[in-house]
């Protein structure tokens, strides 16, 4: 919501860097010593880091674009096609294990998001592609998060994300921060190639409270993908929906039409089904497998 709050007026790697600046200054005053110190930031799987990295830098710059564009409520919904990404995903890259139910919720939520897409009709939007391609990212690194649990570090894995974000935000600041190349008149493209500026005071401080939100979200987001199933984790993510369109309705009056909230339903309504399942799922497998009594 702040994000698109600022998107009129600054350039999105500006929003970035100061957002994983302040980020990467809170983990390493807060969460990084909670967790060991700094001896915990050396590791033997930096590729597997910075590619994790990369994959949830491309999902906020591709989300965050076309944000500039869609309504909030809206592009959230269709990036909350990620938890149903992921929990097939699992299964091709974890091994988890995913019954006939939910892969039906897998494709009623992916049949969700092609009814907000709207292909061939009129309202049909290229930046709606957007939200798309970075729940598709988002997913990736989800699954990354939970190979990189097994013996890392949440906050470990939060530095390195930060790091990666002022590493590309810098770069596209210094191939675009001039603005030579906006003006097209796409509020996505402006809002990437807009010419870097100086915040106003208030708008300033909004950039530090982002980045704090960062590193708190972050990192327990990374700590609950690192102790839990991935399968299980990623349906508690649709709270941020109904959130998404309050703040959507509130500040910009964008109330989804019946198409839109059709979509919405079919998206929420199958990922609470998987994580429905996962319940029924666990309660059978402690029925299978009780714990002593002295336990």
């Amino acid at each position: 919501m702040a994000i698109k709050w600022l998107s009129g007026d600054y350039p999105l790697h500006k929003i970035v860097l100061a957002r994983a600046t302040v980020a990467i200054v809170f983990t390493l005053a807060v969460f990084v010593p909670l967790e060991g110190g700094l001896r915990i930031l050396r590791t033997k799987r930096l590729g597997l880091h910075l590619l994790r990295g990369l994959a949830v830098v491309i999902a906020n710059m591709t989300f965050f674009t076309g944000l500039a564009s869609l309504p909030l409520g809206e592009a959230t919904a269709i990036f909350f096609v990620a938890p149903l990404l992921i929990t097939a995903l699992s299964v091709i890259f974890l091994g988890e294990s995913v019954g006939p139910r939910r892969w039906v919720a897998v494709f009623i939520g992916l049949s969700g998001v092609v009814v907000m897409l709207r292909p061939g009709s009129d309202s049909f939007e290229l930046a709606a592609l957007l939200p798309l391609a970075a729940a598709l990212a988002y997913a990736l690194l989800q699954i990354m998060t939970r190979k990189l649990g097994m013996a890392e570090k949440a906050s470990t894995m939060a530095f390195y994300i930060q790091l990666t974000f002022i590493c590309v935000s810098s770069v596209i600041g210094l191939g675009f921060g001039d603005g030579r190349y906006a003006g097209g008149g796409s509020p996505s493209l402006e809002f990437l190639l807009r010419a870097w500026v100086w915040p106003s005071h208030g708008d300033a401080l909004i950039m530090v409270a982002i980045g704090c939100l960062s590193a708190i979200g972050g990192y327990l987001i990374s700590q609950a993908y690192r102790i839990a199933e991935a399968g299980l984790v990623a349906p508690f993510e649709y709270t941020a929906l109904p959130l998404a369109v309050f703040w959507s309705v509130f500040l910009w009056g964008d109330w989804p039409d019946a198409i839109s909230w059709l979509g919405i339903t079919l998206i929420a309504g199958a990922g609470l089904f998987v994580f429905y399942r996962e319940v029924v799922r666990g309660k059978e497998n402690v029925l299978k497998r009780p714990l002593p009594r002295n336990r």
